[in-house]
């Protein structure tokens, strides 16, 4: 009875212990910069994923990580006007057979990786998007931008969808990030 008694106690700080709770997005880099293609937005991001999504990549379930974009012009008489609205989508899936993960941006560029952490690269890093065309925005009005990204669940198969609203390990995104940006 004297061992079963000092099992628990000893356990008992390890039970006790919080499960890993889902991670969120940090957005540590978010500027826009106006180009002659347009304005361009270049943003980085800190994350770990959690153990329930990278056991789901490695199953081959893919993941899709999409950035929004809104840029809004202040206006003191009436609500904020809705300039742009954007968003960016990137893929990353895992091919049992070649042991290589793919990333895609959009369903366009499509790049093969060793390691999920080389392919998680292209997100927390991405290129330059162009998020407004030149004449979009109104040369020396200032704008909010915010952006925010995350796991866009509604893209998983359905099972897996399901399975996200029950399970924190799937609540994967970061909150809105805002600035303000003086259009050229």
């Amino acid at each position: 009875m004297t061992g079963w008694f000092l099992a628990a106690l000893l356990l008992a700080p390890v039970l006790s212990l919080p499960a890993r709770a889902a991670e969120g997005v940090d957005i540590t880099r978010a500027t826009l910069e106006s180009t002659d293609d347009g304005y361009r937005l270049a943003l980085a991001f800190s994350f770990e994923l959690t153990r329930g999504l990278e056991d789901a990549v490695t199953r081959g379930i893919p993941l899709y990580f999409t950035t929004d974009v809104q840029i809004n012009r202040p206006r003191w008489y009436w609500f904020d006007e809705k300039t742009i609205s954007a968003s960016q989508t990137i893929r990353i899936s895992y091919n049992v057979l070649t042991h290589q993960y793919h990333a895609s941006i959009g369903g366009r560029l499509q790049q093969s990786f060793a390691t999920l952490d080389d392919a998680l690269s292209l997100v927390r890093r991405p290129s330059r998007w162009i998020v407004a065309e030149k004449g979009a925005l109104k040369s020396g009005e200032t704008y909010y931008v915010a952006v925010r990204m995350g796991l866009d669940v509604a893209r998983l198969p359905k099972p897996f969808q399901v399975h996200a609203l029950n399970s924190s390990d799937w609540r994967f995104s970061s909150d809105w990030q805002q600035f303000t940006f003086r259009a050229e």
